[in-house]
This record gives structure tokens, C-alpha cells and sequence, in this order.
């Protein structure tokens, strides 16, 4: 038997939900609250004695006989009693319909925040919370459940709010005004299949269009450039034409207004072809087809026309309303028609943007540039960008220093629909992401730093179990394991690429092993994360954890290999896939110590003057020196004392004089680690 809560059916009758209770107790029917459930049966028996009273109520008043009949005093008592009480009621009924019965929140609220919406005092909740043993201020969060309880003590259902995107949220303030809207120049994507003349077809517009009478073509090319025809502007944007950049040119066709779809006379309908038109479809785009190849032998345009049927683009002189230029890239016919339609489209679009608004748009791609950084090719889609803006790209921010546009110059502002190469972002963003204007540099980092959070958070809610060397021969065999991710770190990028085409070697036809990262240096904490988000083991080689990643490593139960042969590490992956790993012998840390002076002693070495930092140090165990997370040293402790004597072991903050065996390169600051090998059975 199914059953209603009461405040959906206090909402279906269009009563309060308090008045809802008391009829329900009336009738014997156990309830609480409003979120208590009500019985099949008892719901039918409760809404036929409200609809019964309802038809009651709207019977047609004996006017007549109200005239007739003398109004006595009792009368008159009873009329006024009746309209006091009619006008209260439709009080009631007007504050229930401003009241909400349901409010939403996040995973947490401030007390302040909670009061406002539930409509009432600070002090009330505040007061709730002291008889709960809770001493909360008005600014103090409180969670979900907890808000959920103090909503039913007010008759207010409590649910979460849907999650947006904080991003689009920030920058919704930024209304559109028709009023400074203006023609803007229409984005042009080139797409089909590859060898069907995508690039010859965009090298023939620029020579014709972009460069005519510059000597040495192009200047510089940037993945995106403007053409003009009859003082018109179009901005054509190069996405690259192998299948392996679906996604990438998914990105290139969302962020544009035209889609011209290049085929090639000879060869008609491929599978990238149908890709394209899914894509553009995908996207909203115009589609416009270019036939090219027509100068070839063997070409027939008429049958391209015909299987282009199949995919719903039916061109202008089949009937339909797709249109179609025949066109020849090599001896650069049909070009100007081509851009003519393109025109045509464009006007018919009524494209307009607001160049006075701050600027917003999308990375076309990006690079990193030995001698300029970071380097994005941006298209801006809105407002205006200039020199010394604040932007923000995805999780990469800055502030625009300079700006290139297509033909290498220098510019100090670009409008909307224009494409240039920006520098000044702290990272590499991703190309496809969009970038927006910020009102200063701190607000753009702010935003930027919020965002990784964010995105560090749902990687780790999503992660699958753990993978570790250990079980990776049960998890292939179990179907679980596919690909087998790996992050590398070493101690030069000479031996991060060496690991790196070593360990992809190893892929055979149960699992395929893909190196997620590679970096020099100590392993970070950003290293374990990015590991725990993608479910993948650590390599290291010659280099170590830095303590903040160590403890996380631990809590993620992140398998972090260390090793300082190569060999050793492409064995280990090897045998693991195999399930046939030997005994191993686990490292188990004693404590670190930091160098806090050196002291240089003829005929017998350098004394490290150090502070035992955590754990202890024993004279007996191994030994690592560590300087800025590289190991440079890794053998036995020479000696071991506390002032002039020797000692056996040093414990958590005492001082001590270490000398390492046949090493004196020694430096304040360095850290020397402690540790024993213990046999662990598999």
C-alpha cells in the first residue's frame, strides 16, 4: 500500500499543513509532523471530508432570503464573527502562500543563513541549538542533517539544492544589453575526413585572402585567423582532422557559428565525414558542404550529394536547404563563393556580440613556449580584451601582458569574434576550456584556486578501489583491471623519459600500462592526489616523499613504489602482472633528523650537527641523505654520538653528531633518514 508524507498532501489540497495534522488527529490518524506518512486509505477518507467542506463552502449564498428576513442583533454578531473569522483565515492563507513549505541548501549553512530562509529570528535557532549542546554563532555552519531538524521544528521541508556550476554562477551577474550589441564577424570551423583537403582548402583562403601581396605568406600562424571579403570579417578557426582529436574538435565546433564540412569529389562519405556532422550537428552550427577535388579524375560530386542524403543534408539543388560550393583547394576555384555563402549564413544568423562588456571566450589551444611560458590562443566570443586584463581559464589564471594576433603583431585590444595568442597565465590551460574576465588578478586566483579544490574533491568521491602491485594479477584476472596507470618521478628528466618508454613496453594484451604523469623531484602531495584520483601507483626513482604526501599516501592508500635501479622497477610491474612477485623486503622508516650546522674535521670527515625531528635515529640502521627531496646519499651511519659520546640511538628532540660512511658532502638543511628492512611474505 502506498503512502503519501502530509505536507505533499497539505500542498495537493491547498491547505496548511498544520491544519492537515490537527484534521488527521481529529480522525484518529497517528501523525507527528508534516513529514509523516499517511496511509492509502486514510488520505482517500481525509480528502473526501475536505472536498465534501469545500462544496459546503461554495454553495450559493440565499441572498433572498437574507433580505427578507430582519438582521437581529445575534444576527448581526454572527455575521461579524464570520467575517472576523473569514478574514483571518484568508490571512492565514496568504502568509502560508509566502511562506515556503520547502527550502534548499548545500551540504552546509550558516545559522544566519538558515534563520533567513526559514524566517525567523537568529536567537530562536541559536537557542535550539544550546538545548542540543551546540554553541553555534550566527556565522558558524552547521550541517545538512542538523538544518533538516530545525526546518521540521517550522514546518519547513529541508532538501538539497541541485550543485551548479560555481563558475557560470559568479559571472551570471553579467547581463546581456541589446542596446550595445553590434554585428560581429561569423567563426568558421573547417571539418571532414582526413586527405579530403581540410588544410589545402584553409591554406588556399589564407594566400588569396589573408596574405595577398605579402611577401613570405603568414607571419605567424596560431591555429585561428580572420579573412575579409567586401570589407567583411571571418574568423576561421584550424582544428586538427584525425580521429584521435574527436574531443578536441567537438570543443572547436561548440565554440563556433559555422561549420563548413569538406568532402572530397573522389572519395565521398567517410567515417570522419559522418563524425563532423554528428559534431556540428551536436553543436548547433550551420552546416555549409565544400566539395573539393573537383579538378580530379574520377570525381563525382553528384554521388557525394546523394550520400549526404543518408545524414539528413539535403543541398539547395537537390530541394533541400543545405548549401553546397564545388571548390578545388589546389587550383583555388570556388573560394570566394565559398566565403560569399559564408556571408550570406552569417547575415542571415544576425550575429551581434557586446564589445563593452568584460571579455569571455574560449581557449582554441595552448602550448608551453621555452622562452614565453605559458602560451593560449584565445577566441573571444564577447566583450573585449586588453593589455593588463585579468582572466580566468579552467583552473590556470593571470594577466594578459601581451597579445598577438594572427598575422604575428602586436594588438592592445581584441573584439569579439577575433583570435589571438595571449601570454601571462601561470599554467597551461586546456584547449576547449572557456576563459572569462575577472575584476582583478586576486579575484582570478581566488576563483582559480576554489576551482582546483573543487575538482581535487569530485576526483577523489569518484575514485575506484586502490590498485596496488600486490593484487594487480588478481584484479586483471577478475576483469577489474584494464590499464594499469603509473605516475613517474625521478631525480632528472633523462631518467623520467627513460622509465617512462621502459615501463609502456610492458603492455601486453590483458592490460594496457599508461604513464599518467612524469616529473623531476620529490614526490609531492599534488602526486599522491592526482594518484588517488585516477587510481594509479606511484614510481619513484632516486628521489623520495615528502612527508605532507607520505601521510597522505598512507590515508589514500596509495601504493608508492621507490627504487634506485631501473631494472628492479620493470621486473617488479613485470612479475606483478604475472602474479608472480617474490618475497619482498619492506622499508620501514626510524625517524629523520635535520643537519642544523656542519662541522668540518681533518683526517676524519664532516660531522652533521642535527636535530632529531621525529622518530629516532639508531646506530645500526641505514641511512639516506635527502636535500630538497632528491636522495644523494643512501648507506651506513659512520658514527653516531650525543655531545662527546656515543650513543646507541637518539630520540625526538635531542640533538646528536652524525657522520655518514664515506660521504661528507653535507649541507645545512639536508635531511637524513632512517631506516631498517624488514622480510615481508607475499
Amino acid at each position: 500500500m502506498s503512502k503519501r508524507r502530509v505536507h505533499e498532501i497539505a500542498k495537493d489540497l491547498g491547505i496548511d499543513s498544520k491544519d492537515l495534522i490537527n484534521t488527521l488527529k481529529d480522525f484518529d490518524i497517528p501523525v507527528k509532523n508534516h513529514m509523516s506518512s499517511v496511509k492509502e486509505d486514510d488520505e482517500k477518507v481525509i480528502v473526501e471530508y475536505y472536498r465534501e467542506d469545500k462544496e459546503k463552502k461554495e454553495e450559493p449564498k440565499q441572498e433572498e432570503t437574507k433580505k427578507d428576513v430582519p438582521e437581529t442583533k445575534d444576527s448581526k454578531n454572527e455575521s461579524s464573527n464570520k467575517r472576523q473569522k473569514t478574514s483571518k483565515k484568508h490571512r492565514k492563507e496568504e502568509e502560508t502562500e509566502e511562506k515556503e513549505d520547502v527550502i534548499y541548501i548545500g551540504d552546509e549553512i550558516t545559522v544566519k543563513a538558515l534563520a533567513e530562509k526559514i524566517e525567523c529570528p537568529i536567537s530562536e535557532i541559536v537557542k535550539y541549538l544550546m538545548l542540543k549542546g551546540i554553541m553555534a554563532t550566527a556565522n558558524q555552519e552547521i550541517n545538512f542533517a542538523l538544518a533538516t531538524e530545525i526546518g521540521l521544528e517550522y514546518d519547513i521541508l529541508v532538501e538539497k539544492e541541485q550543485e551548479k556550476d560555481f563558475i557560470e554562477e559568479f559571472f551570471a551577474a553579467d547581463v546581456e544589453d541589446d542596446t550595445d550589441k553590434v554585428k560581429r564577424p561569423p567563426v568558421v570551423v573547417v571539418m571532414g575526413h582526413v586527405d579530403h583537403g581540410k588544410t589545402s582548402l584553409l591554406d588556399a583562403i589564407r594566400q588569396t585572402q589573408v596574405t595577398e601581396g605579402e611577401q613570405g605568406g603568414i607571419t605567424q600562424h596560431i591555429g585561428a585567423y580572420s579573412v575579409e571579403l567586401n570589407n567583411e570579417k571571418i574568423t576561421f578557426l584550424d582544428t586538427p582532422g584525425h580521429e584521435a582529436f574527436t574531443a578536441m574538435r567537438l570543443r572547436g565546433a561548440m565554440a563556433t557559428d559555422i561549420a563548413i564540412l569538406v568532402v572530397a569529389a573522389d572519395d565521398g562519405v567517410m567515417p570522419q565525414t559522418v563524425e563532423a556532422i554528428n559534431h556540428a550537428k551536436a553543436a548547433g552550427v550551420q552546416i555549409i558542404v565544400a566539395i573539393n577535388k573537383i579538378d580530379k579524375e574520377g570525381a563525382n560530386p553528384d554521388r557525394v550529394k546523394q550520400e549526404l542524403i543518408e545524414y539528413g543534408l539535403v543541398t539547395e539543388d537537390w530541394g533541400g536547404d543545405t548549401i553546397c560550393v564545388h571548390v578545388s583547394a589546389i587550383e583555388k576555384t570556388g573560394i570566394d563563393q565559398l566565403l560569399e555563402m559564408i556571408l550570406l549564413v552569417a547575415e542571415l544568423g544576425e550575429l551581434k556580440a557586446n564589445p563593452k562588456k568584460p571579455a569571455r571566450g574560449t581557449i582554441v589551444e595552448a602550448q608551453l613556449d621555452k622562452g614565453r611560458g605559458p602560451v593560449a590562443t584565445v577566441l573571444v566570443q564577447n566583450g573585449t580584451l586588453k593589455i593588463g586584463d585579468s582572466i580566468l581559464a579552467g583552473t590556470t589564471h593571470g594577466k594578459v601582458r601581451a597579445m598577438i594576433n594572427d598575422q604575428g603583431k602586436r594588438v592592445r585590444t581584441a573584439g569579439p569574434s577575433t583570435p589571438v595568442e595571449i601570454l601571462g597565465l601561470s599554467e597551461v590551460p586546456s584547449a576547449g576550456e572557456a576563459f572569462y574576465q575577472t575584476s582583478n588578478e586576486r579575484e582570478a586566483r581566488h576563483l582559480s584556486e576554489k576551482l582546483q579544490s573543487n575538482v581535487r574533491e569530485k576526483m577523489i568521491q569518484n575514485t575506484p578501489q586502490k590498485v596496488t602491485l600486490d593484487d594487480l594479477f588478481h584484479q586483471i584476472h577478475e576483469g577489474e583491471m584494464k590499464e594499469l596507470k603509473l605516475i613517474v618521478k625521478a631525480d632528472v628528466q633523462g631518467s623520467v623519459e627513460a622509465v617512462k618508454q621502459s615501463l609502456m613496453k610492458l603492455s601486453n594484451e590483458e592490460v594496457i600500462i599508461n604513464i599518467i604523469h612524469g616529473g623531476v623531484g620529490a614526490i609531492n602531495e599534488s602526486d599522491v592526489m592526482l594518484a588517488s584520483a585516477s587510481n594509479a601507483i606511484i614510481i619513484g626513482f632516486n628521489v623520495r616523499p615528502e612527508s605532507n604526501a607520505k601521510v597522505t599516501a598512507d590515508r589514500e592508500k596509495i601504493d608508492v613504489r621507490l627504487y634506485r635501479v631501473i631494472y628492479n622497477a620493470i621486473e617488479d610491474i613485470e612479475l606483478a602482472m604475472k602474479g608472480m612477485l617474490d618475497p619482498i623486503f619492506e622499508e620501514k622508516v626510524t625517524g629523520h633528523a635535520e643537519v642544523r650546522d656542519t662541522f668540518k674535521v681533518s683526517n676524519v670527515g664532516t660531522i652533521a650537527g642535527s636535530y632529531v625531528t621525529d622518530g629516532k635515529i639508531v646506530r645500526n640502521s641505514q641511512v639516506r641523505l635527502v636535500r630538497d627531496g632528491v636522495v644523494l646519499y643512501e648507506g651506513a651511519l659512520a658514527s653516531l654520538k650525543r655531545f662527546k659520546d656515543d650513543a646507541k640511538e637518539v630520540a625526538t628532540g635531542y640533538e646528536c653528531g652524525i657522520m655518514l660512511e664515506k660521504y661528507n658532502d653535507i649541507k645545512t638543511g639536508d635531511v637524513i633518514e632512517g631506516f631498517v628492512m624488514e622480510e615481508i611474505p607475499r
